[in-house]
Formats: C-alpha cells, structure tokens, sequence
C-alpha cells in the first residue's frame, strides 16, 4: 500500500474523501502494527495482552482485591475473572482469602508472576522502541502529550487491553 501524507491526499469524485486524510485512519494503522507486534511478542511468553495488563497492574501492589482490578483495568467482573482463572492456572496469580473479610480474595502475584512482569515489561519497551525510537525524543513527548490530551478531552478511561 502507497502512503500519502495528508496534505497530499485529495477527495475523490463525489466528494468522498480518501482514507488517508483521517488523522483516525494513521492512529489505527500505527496502532495495529504496534499492538500486533507486542501481542505476538507477550503470546510467545505465554500470556494474552489482557494477561499482561492485569500482571502489570498486580505488580505494583502486594495484593490487591478483584473488584480494584476491574476497576483500574475499565473490564467487566467476567472478564476479569476469565484472565484471573487463566492466571491462576498457569500458576502467575494466587487467589487467597481476605483475612479481613472471609468473603472476599485477595490477589497476589506468585513468584514465577513477580519475575515474569519485568521481562514482559521489557518487551513492552523494546516494543516501543522499535516503533518509535527512530522519533526525537521531542518528537516522542509531543505525540505523548496530544494522546494524553485527547484522552482527557474525550475522558477516556477504559485500559486498551486488546
């Protein structure tokens, strides 16, 4: 596929304007080549991207409990659960009982979860850097701030974990 820029897009007869001119159409070309590229990076670890969003989250607690994680992660409570069940029995994410409230679990990274995350997080940076390291760093902070920018604009809040 031949990329134009923007600007040298033009409309097509009719009035229908070509995909190119839409800042939404490079955003998602970008954004299905980077996700792409770290979900087959994460699969080869073993773990889906929701997997690795929920071990990320839970490696910055001691233990957390599954409603603060549905909570953070904007998924629902069978979704959570899903990549909890599939966590648990790849044996990353133990579930224990709340010593406070015998009715709720809490949530704990294993050990094999604890030194898994680093290695995967790794990859998240390598992943980036692949993409985006050719970019100044200005470059980098700028596009980093209009996306920032536009998720508080939109107030956009659910994590990508897809």
């Amino acid at each position: 596929m031949a990329l134009r820029s923007v600007r040298a897009a033009s409309a097509q007869p009719g009035g229908v304007s070509d995909l190119e001119v839409h800042l939404g159409f490079w955003l998602r070309f970008v954004s299905n080549h980077v996700s792409g590229r770290f979900r087959k990076l994460v699969e080869d670890n073993g773990v889906t991207v929701s997997e690795w969003v929920a071990l990320r989250k839970l490696y910055a607690s001691e233990s957390t409990t599954a409603r603060a994680l549905v909570d953070s992660l904007g998924m629902t409570k069978g979704a959570v659960s899903k990549v909890l069940d599939r966590l648990e029995r790849s044996k990353l994410v133990r579930r224990v009982v709340d010593p406070e409230d015998g009715r709720a679990q809490r949530l704990t990274l294993t050990p094999a979860g604890r030194r898994l995350v680093p290695a995967l997080a790794q990859l998240a940076d390598e992943n980036d850097e692949h993409f985006f390291g050719q970019l100044s760093p200005q470059a980098r902070e700028a596009l980093a701030a209009t996306l920032r920018e536009l998720v508080r604009v939109h107030q956009l809040s659910l994590v990508p974990t897809e």
